[in-house]
Parts: structure tokens; C-alpha cells; sequence
């Protein structure tokens, strides 16, 4: 008797089917039989996502394999929506919907997986003939805009393997390898199968998603035939294909063994891509590109994504390289919704682009389910230079009133006369930490574009300047624009162990492509120690406590010709002294519990390029169940051990610094614990006979980690004589310590132990035992 059920709760319908038996002697489920045999699917809908289909198995749910052959099955799981997929070996489920108790995956020789992505199932290989059950959850996957990848659905496989004697060894597919085609084009190619024995006649056979699409679907046509054979797979493929995730499609090749076919399974992943947008086109508009390109060749296209770099990089996808790539130096600037939205101004977030400088842009088409096309070509402007291009904020001089900087900039060449008939004026402005601009300097001569700005604070001021470019025609003054704001390089350092640590801020128009760094080695004389396309550089090797200056050159250039190439500014002097400021390198520690002392022996080991200048190591102990550590010892350098007897528990956890002969402490280093000892005995021999030995049954001491006890004494009769919570027990041999006293003979004990552990819980440990009481000499 089987059940069909589906329940729909708010956004989630489950579905169950239910059958009271399985087959009887499955080999991996004992007593199989009386075991019901339960699948679920699981499917969700939501305003996020208004259409979910569960994924379809196109292969059959029962297989044969043989021992010591390899096992392939896959579910070929097709998603009408283009969901991703995802495979998992689960437990074969049976009463009430639980994992059965009883259920084990079959044993393999190798290896019994299931590939989370592919969702091939290899079984490597089979070691016992029978029935097996296994099964495995498929997943469906999608990306909701403003949530994120969400698992939507499930669908459960439970299937059937027979595995027969080895009489038969299954054909061989010649490698298949995954691919893409732009919709529009025709996949085709040909498949291959052997029989190792070349005595066999092999079918190939062919499924998966693109036999399953409503329009255009694939071709698969194959002859079985002896020892080989060939199947050619074609797929006229076109726009309504195009989706992110790949179609999976699965060959089979099978044997036709007259005991046991055997087969061979080879998965694939074919991407369907869109094609790129065509013609894209670039125009200047004053600060901004206009971007231009056709609509896109496939109407699923729902937009297009706009990507910007400065300078060309000639990117051409390769056949399964969609979208624009990091690797390349792009970056996303933008986004259009709408198939027939096909243009783009870039006025780089209203900050508006900089004059002289080439960039390049590529655009692709993207589509519902976040799946994008192929690149455009690579298109690539300048706007028109119609304002001054500033090139130069050069430190001339360092000082902290008369210090000097350097300003150049290039004249515009692309000045419309028809809106710009002149004179014309440039007013040089500069700022300083305030942000405001003030106007230092005006001039009317088109090809006068330096000036030296002086009575600075070089020193401690980073400046910045602007120039402002003005229309002088008589009753039509304005103002044109401003250049880009160039910044100067402005040079710090942090001081450390015989070594200077420079950074440098630097926020200018053009592209620079290296620093060098120059450091004063004689009165007056710089000379250059290093070179760096970064903005940070390390000088080592020093003597702490004498003192450096350095200033740091910037290279660079515009992407445009006509201007002054190389640019070259400087930084202001800057002068540091090293000065062992840095802890040493943590140490590393090893520990071992030292139980029948009751101490912890800490060891540890230091990097020896880390250790010239230790003076010392602290050791660190926080009790069990503590995070609060505290230093217990310390210990003179060349010393890697310590020796720690706690007050009444070494469980806990330990860290070591060092220490330098500066007072620099380092980092902790990893944190090591141990448990307690399991180190309370008791004694077997007990001797209350008034000599002052051995008159009191107590532990073997020391013991420690012991909060308390639960200590009873029976005599051999079963009465109890005596307990108590007290972990010396000190017990006098008389009943409940003040009757009568015991006799000789032999007692037996319980005692339940509460110890200390490491997290701070108490654990029981339960001893069990005989004591021999006498209070006559005792035989050895």
C-alpha cells in the first residue's frame, strides 16, 4: 500500500510519498522489509518569486552495477526555471519520515561519493552482490534580488542498485568536456564509447535539458554497434535558451552482456550565452561620456550593465567568459533597465570625468535570472580639452613658513570660439586643510601656466590646487570651468625597530605609475635608496636613534599627447628616528600535563630571527572555566620552560609573551589547556590502631582537581558505616566516625568523584573498591 501527500503551509508545500514496505533483504537496510520506504519534496512560492517548478529526474531510479566494477548513476536533474542545482547524499528514510537507525551507505573498496555539483553518484567499487538503497536530496537554488541566493525547493531521490558478479566490465567513454555557444549558433560535436572486450554491441544514449526545452530542443542520434560506437549531439540553439546556469546533459553507454548490461555515465554542462551588445559608441558632452550602443539581438534581455577602466586593456572573452572579468581592471559604474534603454552618461557620479585622461568601456546585456552576455568590443574617449589639464603640484622647499611648491598646468586646445571668443583668464586657487579655495594668482596669457607659490607650511600642510578658466569677452564675462583638483605628495613615517615605515597620500588627476624614494645620506645630499608602484615603503636596516630625512618623487602621465610627459612632483622632507617600538615575535607553546606531580610543564620555542633582543617570557594562567588570566611566572631569556603547581587545580589554560629589553611585550602566543588529573586514589590497607599511622583513611596525597565526594563504606553485609562529602574522607574506622568501632576485615567502598574540568564543569568520576581494615601488623 502506498500514500501520495502534499501539504501547503503559507509559502511552502511539502509533498510525501509514502509505501509501508521496501523489498526485502536490502543488504545496507536490515530487515528492510518492515521498513517503510518515504520520499519528500519540498516546493516554495513567494512574492519574491512568483513561478517555481521542482526539479524533473530524467534518469530512472533503479540501476545495476557489478563487484569490483566501477558504479556511475546520475539523477539528471532538469529545472524548467533554470534554478541551480546542488546533489547530497542523505539516509534512506522510512517510519514517520526519520533517517532509518539501521541504514549504512554501501562499503566500497575506494570510495562511495556523490559530486555536490555535477551530481554524478560513483560508487568505486561495489565489494558484495544485492540489492543496495541510497539516497539524495537535490536542491534548487536562486538568486532573489535584495535577499541573496536562496534554496527555494527540494526534490528526494531513493534509489535501487542490483549489484551482480563481476561477468562483464562496462564500455569506456572518451573524454567530454564542458562548453558554451551564443545562443543563436549551432552546438555540435561527437561522442565516443569502447568496449574493453570489443565482443559487445554499445548503445549510447543521450538526456538532459536541452531535449527538454519547448523550443528548438537537442538531436541525439547514435547506431549501437560492436566494440565502439559514435553519437552526434546537435542543438540549434537561440535566445530563449540563454540562462546563468548551465544544462547538464548525461550519455550513457551500455553494453548488451547477455548476463548484466553494464554501462558507462559522462556528464556535461552546456552554457547558452547571450551575444554581446553590437556597435557601442562614445561622444563627450562637456565633464561626461555618452555611451551609445544597439539593442540588444535577444528580447529576454531585461538590460545592460556599463563597466569603465582608465586606458585600454584589448579584453576578448574566451568562449565561456561572460560578463567583464575583475582580472581585467573594470569595474561595474552603472546599470540601464529595459531592453530598448540602449544609452549611458557617464559623468562619473556627478563629479564629472577628468580632462585628458582615456577611458575605455564595455557593456553587456543581462537577463531575469541574473545570467549576463558577452562583452561588447572595448570602446574607449577623451572628453573634448577645453579647460586647463593641471600637471604639476611639485615641493620645492620644505619649511614651516617659507616653504615653496611648485604649480604647472596645460593650456586648453579644444575651445569653441563660437561660445568662447576671449581674452581669457586662468585664476590659480589653492587650499589647505580648511578646504577652502582661495584665488592666489590670476593671468591673462593663454601660455603663461606655471607659478611658484611661496610662504608655505610645507612641512606640516598638505596643499591642493585648482585652476579656473574664464571668458574675458567684454559684457559676456564667465567662467568656463575649473581643472581637476591635484593634490601634493604628502610623505609620512612611522618609526619602528631600526627600520622607518613611509606612507604617502597622494590624490591626483593622472595615472602615476611609480615613487621613488630618496633619503638625505650626507648634509644636503639625497640620494635614491628604492623605487615602489605603492604608496608605502620600508626602509630597514637603521641604527635606532639617529635620525633620517627622505622625500618621495611621483612618476605618472595623462593618457593624452600634447601635455608634459613624464610628471614628476616631489613630497615634502620628512625626517623620523628609529625606534624599538615593536614587540617581539609571540612565542609558540607546547604543554604537557606533569599528572604524578601534580604541575604543568610549559615548553615553548621562538623564531630565532625574533629573538636577538628578548629580555624575558611571562606566563599566563586562567583556572578552568575562566577567561580571566593572570601572570603566574616569569622566566629570563634563553629560558623555554616553567614549571606551575597550582594551589589546588591545573586545569586551565596558558598563554606566553616576550619581552624585549625596551619593555615591548608581544602578542600572546596560541593558547594552550589541559584537564585535570585524574590522580584521587585510594588506599586498599587501613590501620586504626592508635600508633599515629595510618590511623585516619584518607586519599593518597596530594591529590587535586576534586571539588567534592559522595564516599560510602558498607562492611561485607551491605549496612552502611560510614559516608561523607568531605574529599579527605578522614575517616577513624569507627561507625559514622563516633560509635563503635569497626572490626577487622574487609570493606567495600563507593565513591563518586566530582572533578574540575577544563570549561569549569564539574564531571563525575565513580571509583569502586575494597579496603582491608586491621589493626594488627600487616603481612607483605
Amino acid at each position: 500500500m502506498s500514500e501520495r501527500m502534499c501539504t501547503p503551509e503559507q509559502e511552502v508545500t511539502s509533498c510525501i510519498f509514502l509505501d509501508e514496505n521496501r523489498n526485502a533483504n536490502v543488504i545496507n537496510i536490515p530487515g528492510s522489509v518492515n521498513i517503510p520506504f518515504y520520499v519528500q519534496t519540498q516546493l516554495i512560492i513567494s512574492p519574491a518569486f512568483l513561478t517555481n517548478s521542482s526539479p524533473q529526474l530524467l534518469q530512472p531510479p533503479i540501476d545495476d552495477g557489478a563487484v569490483n566494477r566501477l558504479f556511475i548513476h546520475n539523477p539528471n536533474a532538469y529545472d524548467p526555471d533554470g534554478d541551480s542545482l546542488s546533489y547530497e547524499l542523505v539516509p534512506c528514510k522510512g517510519f514517520g519520515g526519520s533517517p532509518i537507525p539501521t541504514f549504512f551507505y554501501p562499503p566500497a573498496s575506494t570510495s562511495f561519493t556523490l559530486d555536490a555539483i555535477t551530481g554524478d553518484l560513483i560508487w568505486d567499487s561495489p565489494m558484495q552482490q544485492g540489492e543496495f538503497n541510497v539516497a539524495m536530496i537535490i536542491r534548487e537554488w536562486r538568486n532573489i534580488p535584495g535577499i541573496g541566493l536562496l534554496n527555494i525547493g527540494y526534490v528526494t531521490r531513493d534509489m535501487q542498485i542490483t549489484i551482480y558478479p563481476p561477468m562483464n566490465d562496462p564500455p569506456v567513454f572518451s573524454t567530454i568536456i564542458d562548453t558554451c555557444v551564443e545562443a543563436g549558433n549551432v552546438l555540435a560535436f561527437t561522442v565516443s564509447a569502447t568496449d574493453i572486450t570489443s565482443t559487445e554491441t554499445i548503445t549510447l544514449t543521450a538526456k538532459g535539458g536541452p531535449f527538454e526545452v519547448t523550443v528548438s530542443p537537442a538531436n541525439f542520434t547514435s547506431t549501437p554497434n560492436t566494440g565502439s560506437t559514435t553519437g552526434d549531439f546537435t542543438w540549434n540553439t537561440n535566445c530563449a535558451h540563454v540562462r546563468k546556469a548551465p544544462y547538464t546533459v548525461v550519455f550513457k553507454a551500455e553494453d548488451n552482456n547477455a548476463q548484466i548490461q553494464l554501462a558507462d555515465l559522462e556528464s556535461m554542462f552546456i552554457t547558452v550565452v547571450g551575444p554581446s551588445p553590437k556597435n557601442p559608441t562614445s561622444a563627450p558632452l562637456g565633464s561626461s561620456l555618452i555611451l551609445n550602443w544597439d539593442q540588444s539581438a535577444c528580447t529576454e534581455a531585461v538590460g545592460y550593465h556599463i563597466y569603465r577602466r582608465i586606458g585600454s586593456y584589448g579584453f576578448i572573452p574566451s568562449y565561456c567568459e561572460t560578463g567583464v572579468p575583475a582580472y581585467t581592471g573594470y569595474v561595474r559604474i552603472g546599470s540601464v533597465n529595459g531592453l530598448g534603454v540602449t544609452t549611458f552618461t557617464d559623468n562619473n557620479n556627478g563629479a564629472g570625468l577628468a580632462i585628458a585622461v582615456q577611458y575605455c568601456y564595455m557593456v553587456t546585456a543581462f537577463y531575469p535570472d541574473g545570467a549576463e552576455s558577452y562583452a561588447s568590443i572595448e570602446f574607449c574617449n577623451r572628453l573634448n580639452r577645453d579647460l586647463p589639464v593641471i600637471t604639476n603640484v611639485d615641493v620645492n622647499s620644505t619649511d614651516a613658513a617659507t616653504g615653496q611648491i611648485y604649480v604647472a598646468w596645460g593650456k586648453p586646445v579644444d575651445i569653441d570660439p563660437t561660445q568662447m571668443p576671449g581674452p581669457y583668464r586662468y585664476e590659480l586657487q589653492r587650499a589647505d586643510a580648511s578646504g577652502n579655495f582661495v584665488t592666489i594668482a590670476t593671468f591673462t596669457n593663454l601660455n603663461d601656466t606655471t607659478y611658484n607659490d611661496n610662504g608655505l607650511n610645507t612641512s606640516a600642510v598638505q596643499y591642493r590646487y585648482r585652476v579656473q578658466f574664464w571668458n574675458d569677452t567684454p559684457g559676456n564675462v564667465f567662467s568656463a570651468g575649473f581643472s581637476q583638483i591635484a593634490y601634493s605628495v604628502y610623505l609620512t613615517i612611522g618609526p619602528g625597530d631600526e627600520k622607518n615605515n613611509l606612507s604617502w597620500n597622494v590624490n591626483v588627476p593622472w595615472t602615476n605609475t611609480q615613487y621613488v624614494i630618496y633619503r638625505e645620506n650626507a648634509p644636503g645630499v639625497f640620494d635614491s635608496i628604492g623605487f615602489t608602484s605603492a604608496i608605502f615603503y620600508v626602509d630597514d636596516s637603521l641604527n635606532n636613534g639617529q635620525n633620517y630625512c627622505y622625500y618621495v618623487k611621483s612618476v605618472g602621465a595623462y593618457q593624452d599627447t600634447g601635455l608634459v610627459d613624464p610628471i614628476i612632483n616631489k613630497s615634502q622632507i620628512f625626517c623620523s628616528t628609529p625606534v624599538d617600538n615593536e614587540p617581539p615575535c609571540p612565542p609558540l607553546i607546547a604543554n604537557g600535563p606533569n599528572c604524578p606531580q601534580l604541575k604543568d610543564t610549559i615548553s615553548w620555542q621562538i623564531d630565532i630571527n625574533c629573538a636577538y633582543d628578548i629580555a624575558s617570557y611571562q606566563i599566563y594562567y586562567a583556572p578552568a572555566g575562566s577567561n580571566s588570566y593572570s601572570q603566574v611566572g616569569s622566566v629570563p631569556a634563553g629560558t623555554f620552560s616553567f614549571i606551575y603547581s597550582g594551589e589546588s587545580s591545573i586545569a586551565g589554560c596558558y598563554y606566553i609573551t616576550a619581552t624585549d629589553s625596551t619593555g615591548n611585550e608581544s602578542d600572546s602566543s596560541n593558547i594552550v589547556c589541559t584537564e585535570s588529573c585524574p590522580d584521587y586514589v585510594l588506599p586498599n590497607i587501613f590501620t586504626p590502631d592508635g600508633n599515629f599511622i595510618n590511623d585516619i583513611y584518607h586519599p593518597i596525597l596530594p591529590y587535586r582537581d576534586v571539588k567534592d565526594v559522595e564516599m560510602t563504606i558498607f562492611n561485607r553485609w551491605g549496612d552502611k558505616i560510614f559516608e561523607t562529602t568531605d574529599p579527605d574522607i578522614n575517616w577513624n574506622g569507627k561507625r559514622n566516625n563516633d560509635g563503635e568501632e569497626s572490626p577487622d576485615g574487609v570493606y567495600f567502598y563507593v565513591c563518586k568523584v566530582n572533578e574540575i574540568r577544563l570549561a569549569g564543569a564539574v564531571e563525575q568520576r565513580i571509583l569502586k573498591g575494597i579496603i582491608h581494615l586491621t589493626r594488627g601488623p600487616v603481612s607483605k
